[in-house]
């Protein structure tokens, strides 16, 4: 693999890595969070919107965050009519296919839509419409930034599977079917 396109696909696991395990402590975040909303909403008869609606946006971060590190793992979910049955480099086309037909044009159309909504959202200074809410443009922030990480990381994983069959480049491509 050229030296260039090695860095790139550094680059984007190392940040895709990254960002998934920001996106993991979101989730305990949240959780406590969650937590302590409760017990001061039941034990303490206090509550603000603001608690409520951190937890969505942390849910927010979880999804859009981690979900290129799922696909740098592999551990994305299929639709597994024929993928494992497939030998050899069987699954390597397959995964190419998906990602060059359906995910980068899918992530790029969605991060081409959601730019226009989060900046609408920033420019305006949006919020909720509940009281005590949050601004609303970090969670709006999220949709583009997510989209655009997946597409990064997408075109990441076509290189591989590109170096990959030229023989280039050392990939697991062992593929193991979940349990039914």
């Amino acid at each position: 693999m050229p030296p260039l396109l090695k860095g790139f696909v550094q680059a984007v696991d190392w940040l895709s890595t990254t960002l998934g395990k920001l996106a993991a402590w979101s989730v305990l975040l949240a959780a406590l969070i969650s937590a302590g909303n409760a017990f001061i909403r039941y034990g303490l008869d206090l509550s603000s919107n603001a608690w409520l609606e951190i937890q969505w946006y942390l849910f927010a971060a979880t999804v859009m965050l981690a979900a290129p590190m799922v696909l740098k793992l592999n551990e994305h979910v299929r639709v597994d009519l024929v993928y494992g049955k497939l030998k050899r480099n069987g699954p390597v086309y397959v995964d190419l296919f998906g990602l060059l037909f359906f995910l980068l044009p899918v992530m790029g159309l969605l991060t081409w839509l959601t730019w226009p909504f989060f900046l609408n959202m920033f420019n305006t200074g949006e919020m909720s419409g509940n009281v005590g809410g949050l601004i609303r443009w970090p969670a709006a922030l999220l949709m583009p930034v997510g989209f655009g990480l997946m597409f990064l990381q997408g075109v990441a994983e076509i290189v591989k599977r590109i170096f990959y069959l030229r023989g280039t480049y050392q990939m697991d491509t062992h593929y193991e079917k979940p349990l039914q």
